[in-house]
């Protein structure tokens, strides 16, 4: 007798993620390059870890705030004062157990049952379930390929929108694609969601990781009003190399506030204060920190796409933002064997564009936030792999 069957119809329908079956399949090989996740080589940097470190042995090991420290808060008010050029009091910032958890409580605060939330597709495939997990329906909005290039249709997106739409999830820097809106697309989109009544989630976490001139990607804070319905998901995973530590944070308006303290209550009740300590650390003193790891990027993501752009075989431009190529290579069709193939016959470990949804299908991502020398390494063995296709 099985006991799954009588578990809850929704999480039976959560699908295994189709990057964690690559690095399940590659994980432990000798010879592995692992280009399939969204995050560097580079472990957090020592000022962050003897923060943490001195916290935990400290004793800072008890229940806290829910909302998160006030040390951190006001952390994030001077972050985005130095970032963005916005006096944000620390009530606009709520701490979170991750980027992902940020996402799902955002998902969970705007919709309910049967409400439907459109994203951009290709998407990062955990939107997709975390929508579907907490009971709307979730309607993916293809972004146009043409000429190595990725861009929005305003009236396709707006065609998507019925009436049980409830939001417009937008990713910008992009993962996978690297497609970066512009000041006018986010005019554009914010106008359509006020029009229809929508919620904006906006998923910035890659806003450092812009490769068209100034120190940041557009935002819609530049270009949204109070009383606009913005809320933002970030991470301190990708800026700061701390994948691993598990906390994010959401910037909500701060009428919201008691709404987002309830849902982290009721979820994980608060990230460890000593964890938070760290990323204090990592916001007040890691400017620089980010800065190495944008430039190793910019360096990465030339060797990489410049190379296999030469095969002559592969469709795609150097990203806009992010952290991602999204290769379009000639004669793949189902990326996810070609994936598996790739690491049996290369080494190199990349994520199968069909992880991502509509229009990734016959894509493979591949992260270049790695030493070059890796990266040099890997565009070596898949230029090879690509020119016996």
């Amino acid at each position: 007798m099985s006991l799954v069957k009588d578990l809850s119809p929704r999480a039976l329908a959560a699908p295994e993620s189709g990057i964690v079956e690559i690095i399940n399949y590659a994980r432990g090989r000798d010879d592995l390059l692992p280009l399939w996740a969204g995050e560097g080589d580079l472990p957090s940097p020592d000022f962050i870890n003897r923060a943490a470190s001195d916290a935990l042995l400290g004793g800072e090991t008890f229940y806290t705030w829910q909302r998160g420290i006030p040390e951190l808060r006001q952390a994030l008010s001077r972050y985005y004062a130095r970032h963005f050029g916005l006096e944000l009091s620390p009530e606009h910032f709520y701490v979170t157990g991750s980027g992902m958890q940020s996402i799902a409580l955002s998902v969970q605060a705007i919709t309910e049952p049967g409400d439907e939330m459109i994203y951009l597709s290709p998407a990062w495939p955990n939107i997709v379930s975390a929508i579907d997990l907490a009971g709307g329906r979730s309607v993916g909005v293809p972004l146009t390929f043409a000429n190595g290039r990725w861009s929005l249709d305003m009236e396709r997106l707006e065609k998507a929108i019925t009436p049980k739409t409830r939001g417009l999830f937008i990713n910008t820097p992009s993962n996978p694609t690297g497609w970066t809106a512009t000041h006018e697309d986010l005019k554009a989109i914010l106008e359509l969601a006020r029009r229809h009544g929508l919620w904006i989630l906006a998923d910035e976490i890659y806003a450092l990781y812009y490769y068209g001139g100034g120190h940041r990607a557009p935002s819609f804070l530049d270009v949204m009003v109070e009383g606009d319905r913005v809320i933002f998901a970030n991470s301190f995973s990708k800026n700061w190399s701390m994948t691993g530590w598990r906390v994010g944070w959401i910037v909500a308006p701060p009428e919201t506030g008691q709404i987002f303290e309830n849902l982290i209550q009721y979820s994980t009740s608060g990230v460890a204060q000593f964890m938070q300590r760290g990323a204090v650390a990592a916001l007040d003193q890691g400017d620089g920190f980010v800065r190495e790891n944008f430039e190793r990027a910019v360096k990465s993501r030339d060797l990489l796409c410049d190379a296999l752009i030469a095969t002559n075989r592969v469709e795609t431009l150097k990203p806009e933002g992010a952290l991602y190529a999204f290769l379009k290579i000639d004669g793949i069709i189902d990326s996810r064997q070609a994936a598996l193939d790739i690491v049996d016959r290369t080494g190199v470990a990349l994520a199968p564009g069909s992880a991502f949804g509509k229009g990734g299908e016959s894509f493979l991502r591949a992260c270049f936030l790695r030493d070059p020398k890796q990266i040099e390494e890997a565009a070596d063995r898949l230029c090879r792999y690509i020119l016996a296709l």
